[in-house]
């Protein structure tokens, strides 16, 4: 968390300001959580959004309709008229809320920009069932940045880095500044977290491995199809088969591995994208051929075990893995989380990696995506790092009864975060 500079004069806070006349009463806002856990449920989602429909028909300012519908659109996989639907939303409204379970204690407010399920962090799911109230703040990139800022205890700069807002997050380290409270996942070591700039800066980090990642336009990947270069002259360690993936893509879509200039001139033939993410692959299997793709996150540079999976295919995710139909492989994740602390275990294994990633990054909150080589080497391969990946506890508790300890590990250590964040800001109030 950073505490900004003593010599500037912070505008003034919500908190400061002389009260606004209330908003006329409606439904309070689902939220992502809310829906996402309804969907992954296998709940039929459109009576619930015919009835957002109606309301928002009804009464064009229900911005809360039209958030939550975009969110089921999102969910439903109709990505522009979702985003379409968030657009009308934000046009209406910039501040929503999200009360607190339990008596409010502590009031986060999250600053958002547009976009799709992984354009920011989903707090939601880290403060569900708690006394935290959150408050999302949508902001937009290419526009002036508000100068106020709705009451709150904590703020968290909750966009994830992509192409479209490496403009944003820069304007963001600025504007915190003058907003004056201490920040949490400050926007500069969000920049850090793209594919490309990720490898260059854990490079050297003891007990890690991480290939390079560059961006390449269509003709340059032309030039692979037609053999006038190889990957070499892409990567320093370029060969084939390669890790090809559209710029700004996520959950696997339009990734593949590509072993030859014929399957590479067939996935172009398939995938119309302009601009793509180029690394080499790493074979992670482990003795039994079996694939394991772990998540961590790392809080305040603690880290903390989210899932594991286990799979016959070099691309892992964890919903197609086949987890609730193995008792083997969610017996093997259980032991990764019980075990996790402990001599022997994951967070000791790789202590250093984990600790290099924290320190490098800077982030107080980041989410780890990776795999362990195999031995004698051992090290931990890092696919990537993202504040804006989920960590839920949505899993069915009579298949994975120990999801939820783990979740709750989480929990604890987000709100211990909110609440020392809490207290730098009314420190810096003070002062």
């Amino acid at each position: 968390m950073n505490l900004p500079c003593t010599d500037c004069q912070p505008v003034p806070h919500a908190d400061d300001l002389p009260p606004l006349p209330s908003p006329p009463l409606r439904p309070p806002l689902l939220g992502l959580a809310r829906l996402m856990a309804m969907a992954f449920q296998g709940d039929d989602l459109t009576p619930l959004a015919q009835t957002l429909i109606s309301r928002a028909t009804e009464d064009e300012h229900d911005a809360n309709a039209l958030m939550d519908l975009s969110t089921i659109l999102l969910l439903q996989g109709l990505r522009e008229v979702g985003l379409a639907t968030q657009t009308q939303a934000i046009e209406a409204q910039r501040v929503y809320h999200l009360p607190a379970d339990h008596y409010p204690a502590l009031r986060l407010l999250a600053v958002m920009t547009p976009g799709d399920l992984m354009a920011n962090a989903p707090l939601a799911f880290l403060a569900e069932r708690s006394d935290v109230a959150l408050t999302l703040l949508y902001v937009l990139p290419g526009e002036p940045l508000p100068h106020w800022l709705p009451p709150h205890d904590a703020l968290w700069i909750a966009v994830s880095e992509s192409g479209p807002v490496q403009g944003l997050l820069h304007d963001l380290s600025q504007a915190c500044i003058g907003w004056g409270s201490p920040v949490i996942n400050r926007p500069d070591c969000t920049l850090r977290t793209s594919r490309t700039a990720a490898w260059s800066v854990l490079q050297g980090v003891p007990g890690l491995c991480m290939p390079e990642t560059v961006r390449v336009e269509r003709a340059g990947l032309q030039s692979l199809v037609r053999c006038e270069n190889d990957p070499g002259a892409l990567l320093a360690e370029g060969a084939w088969p390669l890790i090809v993936r559209p710029v700004d893509s996520h959950a696997g879509h339009g990734l593949e591995k590509l072993a030859s200039p014929f399957d590479l001139a067939r996935y172009l033939a398939a995938v119309p994208d302009t601009a793509f993410f180029v690394s080499r692959f790493i074979d992670y299997a482990g003795a039994d051929g079996q694939f394991r793709k772990f998540r961590v996150v790392l809080i305040d540079g603690v880290p903390h075990a989210v899932h594991l999976g286990v799979s016959s295919h070099w691309m892992v995710h964890y919903l197609n893995a086949g987890m609730a139909e193995s008792a083997a492989k969610r017996a093997e994740e259980e032991r990764f989380m019980a075990e996790f602390d402990t001599d022997g275990g994951f967070a000791r294994r790789h202590a250093a990696a984990l600790q290099g990633i924290g320190e490098r990054i800077g982030l107080d909150y980041l989410v780890i995506d990776c795999a362990e080589l195999p031995l004698p080497g051992g090290e931990l391969l890092v696919f990537e790092v993202d504040p804006g990946a989920v960590v839920h506890a949505m899993d069915p508790p009579d298949l994975f009864p120990y999801k939820r300890p783990a979740m709750e590990r989480v929990r604890a250590a987000f709100r211990a975060l909110l609440g020392r964040a809490a207290a730098a800001r009314g420190v810096h109030r003070m002062g």
